[in-house]
């Protein structure tokens, strides 16, 4: 059902992008970027986030990682990842799959800076086996276009590391 969700959410407000769907996962990461032949930062992985009791997605590059300080400077509050039922009850979407269409209802969706870097994106699409390609300018535009700093982008995790 939530594959066919982000399908309708697409074909309603984005008819000209379709939802791909491979024959190989695309779960995480880097079976992404193997399956598309992307850098991992192309994927854009949406992370279920709770903040002072609101619950929120913050789409990021599939390579950088939540950052307590800045996430608090964001959103005024310490970020707590939500567990795999939640993420489901909020997004429709099992993990693997979680992107910011197709929402049982509406959430505040953030991106984060660390997107910029690319033209092209590619979030899951609802499934497991499932992403949508399109810009950065097109992701944010049918996201609300709210951006913040909130991740560690690889050269600052290898820093701290």
């Amino acid at each position: 059902m939530s594959l066919q969700s982000v399908q309708v959410d697409l074909a309603s407000r984005a008819p000209d992008l379709h939802v791909e769907v491979t024959e190989n996962s695309t779960a995480t990461v880097q079976l992404a970027a193997e399956v598309h032949g992307v850098e991992p930062g192309q994927i854009a992985k949406t992370l279920c986030i709770r903040v002072n009791g609101e619950e929120l997605l913050l789409v990021t590059r599939g390579d950088a990682r939540l950052d307590n300080q800045k996430s608090k400077a964001a959103f005024g509050g310490r970020p707590r990842m939500l567990g795999a039922e939640d993420v489901l009850r909020l997004t429709s979407h099992q993990v693997g799959g979680v992107c910011p269409f197709g929402l049982p209802a509406p959430l505040p969706i953030y991106l984060d800076a660390s997107l910029k870097v690319y033209d092209l994106v590619i979030p899951a699409g609802g499934d497991t086996h499932a992403s949508v390609r399109l810009s950065v300018d097109r992701l944010a535009e049918l996201c609300g276009n709210k951006w913040v700093d909130a991740c560690q982008e690889p050269a600052e995790i290898a820093s701290a590391g």
